[in-house]
């Protein structure tokens, strides 16, 4: 089985319990926190990756690091360090928000910009776009760009609506050249 599969199924079980016992926000919010960790640290993720320490001593350092978390964050994440999967926390954790916002009609957008957009210009991108993409509002996340000149790119999954002045000006030179 691909590592794909298999941190999708830890999402799925996580998912589900989640949802039984209504705890999907806190959830979520513990799973991104743990991917955050996990990607910003390398001395962590180096650390479960050596094959000197022992799965238990593995374990304590996680329990020590994320001591806060839910019991079944922490159970799936004790669970993936057993079972050789350090690897797949990061999945787990995108699978599982990929779930959640599933589940409340919710999609990621990266909205690429010249300048930081304010709350009312995220709204509006939110309630314009979801519908394109089926869905009932979107998560923007916002990173500026200078290069685009002017307007704004926005990439939904694998889906890019170019609106910038670069992408036009890139669009005219291909007509032109081709």
């Amino acid at each position: 089985m691909t590592g794909s599969m298999v941190a999708k199924r830890y999402a799925l079980a996580l998912f589900q319990l989640a949802n039984e016992h209504q705890l999907l926000d806190q959830m979520e919010e513990e799973l991104r926190a743990v991917k955050q960790v996990m990607n910003e640290t390398s001395e962590l993720h180096a650390v479960l990756k050596s094959p000197k320490l022992s799965i238990e001593k593995k374990k304590e350092i996680i329990k020590d690091a994320f001591a806060s978390v839910n019991t079944f964050v922490s159970n799936t994440l004790m669970l993936l360090i057993e079972r050789h999967r350090e690897d797949e926390i990061s999945d787990v954790a995108d699978h599982f928000v990929n779930m959640a916002n599933d589940a409340r009609g919710i999609a990621e957008a990266k909205v690429y910009s010249i300048r930081p957009l304010t709350d009312a210009e995220c709204e509006a991108l939110s309630s314009s776009f979801a519908e394109k993409v089926g869905k009932k509002s979107l998560r923007i996340d916002n990173i500026v760009d200078t290069n685009l000149l002017g307007g704004i790119k926005l990439r939904i999954g694998n889906r890019i609506f170019d609106g910038s002045l670069r992408g036009k000006l890139d669009r005219l030179e291909r007509q032109l050249l081709g």
